[in-house]
């Protein structure tokens, strides 16, 4: 890499008075040691170098006494030129690295929590809607607990905490209305024909991506994503008779759960909104993911205790006996006394499926944070038919293994396929400049 020395007397120099940076030294750097030391940052596009474009304008374009030649001058615009190029290469190298890791993450945890949560129900078999509002009430404790660490340890500040309520309140509204539309069809379809209406989830988001984003696909993207989706249904309907289930189940509650997914995906892309404009609030910083959870799934505690008469009464309990209930659900949960006969696994299997679905959804929420809702869609309906495959093999307290849908590999394939289509980026047609300003 060449580097570039220009030396400039203080006698000769008169500088423009809303020049803000003082030159004292010039020393070389590396492009590797740029981006470690954070150079990058400092030689960005315009708009965000601390030296204002006319002061820049001025110095390049022969405003200011310089003593060598202009072979000098366009050695000097080249060399860091080819500096900021090279840098915004090994920046882009790091962001897909971390998008990949996340999104690895996402695949393996997503894997993890659906089938911890059928494990889960073996010894909460009799208390589905108990398991449920623990884990609610569970996120709300760890997720407030963590967000108090972080604030004590200066990750989280004070601008990030004074964010308008309002969205937060509208996230925790959305997951609420999902939560209760999901298990009001969940009770009535089967569960082979849950996994392919969830796949209008994906739908829903490009939708909403398009309008409230204002964002563009490529076609190859709506392309991959479409085989996504059909890669998912194929895997899962091979041999499931699912269509039959659609059939007899109505087309009622067929439309309450793509109603449930049109609330989840419009629950991530209000996150991802939310994202974006904190970075404008918080002048270039990013709020943390934390307080988003907190904050959402504290109003989302507070609409399902509106919802809970309606929610127990989907899951056939009587609003009069759910203390009775609940203290039921508890017995078993702990294991302990007369009631935790047939709750063998109880404690162990509801817990691991706790931390590991509040690990997915920190991992998710994380994902959506450095790229977008449609690539932590991907990365999670990816997990659908690894699932599948875990349930092949010798699981503990869940009896025999189930055996491998006869389409799974065509199925897996035209997912794998999907995918690979909407990561590949076409070559440009023009070849850029970086412009230095």
């Amino acid at each position: 890499m060449s580097s570039c020395y220009r030396r400039l007397p203080n006698a000769a120099i008169s500088p423009p008075a809303d020049v803000r940076l003082q030159f004292s030294h010039l020393r070389t750097i590396s492009v590797r040691s740029a981006a470690r030391d954070g150079a990058f940052p400092a030689l960005r596009f315009a708009g965000t170098s601390r030296i204002p474009e006319s002061a820049v304008a001025l110095f390049l374009g022969g405003g200011w006494p310089r003593r060598r030649g202009r072979s000098s001058e366009v050695g000097c615009r080249s060399a860091m030129g080819e500096v900021i190029g090279e840098l915004e290469v090994v920046g882009r190298r790091k962001k897909a690295a971390e998008v990949a890791a996340a999104a690895a993450a996402t695949v393996i945890l997503g894997t993890g929590n659906r089938v911890l949560y059928k494990l889960a129900l073996v010894p909460l078999k009799e208390y589905p809607f108990f398991l449920a509002q623990f884990a609610t009430f569970g996120y709300l404790l760890v997720y407030f607990s963590i967000l108090y660490i972080r604030y004590h340890a200066g990750i989280v500040t004070d601008e990030m905490l004074s964010l308008p309520k309002t969205r937060f309140m509208l996230v925790g509204l959305l997951e609420a209305l999902a939560a209760a539309s999901g298990m009001a069809a969940g009770a009535v379809l089967s569960g082979a024909s849950i996994p392919i209406l969830s796949q209008t989830f994906l739908v829903w988001q490009l939708i909403f991506s398009v309008i409230f984003l204002k964002r563009r696909y490529r076609f190859n993207q709506l392309l991959g994503c479409f085989l996504v989706t059909i890669g998912v249904v194929i895997t899962v309907t091979s041999g499931s008779g699912s269509g039959i289930s659609l059939k007899n189940a109505g087309i009622f509650w067929s439309l309450l759960m793509i109603m449930s997914f049109l609330f989840q995906a419009a629950d991530t892309i209000l996150k991802e909104i939310i994202f974006l404009d904190a970075a404008k609030k918080l002048k270039g910083g990013s709020v943390d993911l934390f307080v988003v959870n907190s904050f959402g799934s504290a109003f989302q505690a507070l609409f399902i205790c509106l919802l809970i008469p309606f929610l127990s009464k989907l899951w056939g309990i009587p609003f009069n006996q759910l203390p009775s209930y609940i203290r039921d659900g508890t017995a078993c949960f702990l294991n302990i006394g007369s009631l935790s006969r047939g709750c063998e696994g109880a404690p162990l299997l509801p817990v691991l499926f706790v931390i590991v679905n509040m690990g997915f959804n920190i991992s998710l929420l994380h994902l959506l944070k450095i790229s977008s809702a449609v690539v932590s869609s991907l990365a999670s309906t990816f997990s659908v038919p690894l699932s599948i495959y875990a349930f092949t093999l010798p699981l503990p307290y869940i009896g025999a293994a189930s055996s491998l849908p006869t389409g799974f590999v065509s199925g897996a394939a035209v997912l794998v396929a999907g995918l690979l289509l909407y990561c590949w980026c076409p070559p440009p047609s023009t070849s850029t400049h970086t412009k230095v300003s």
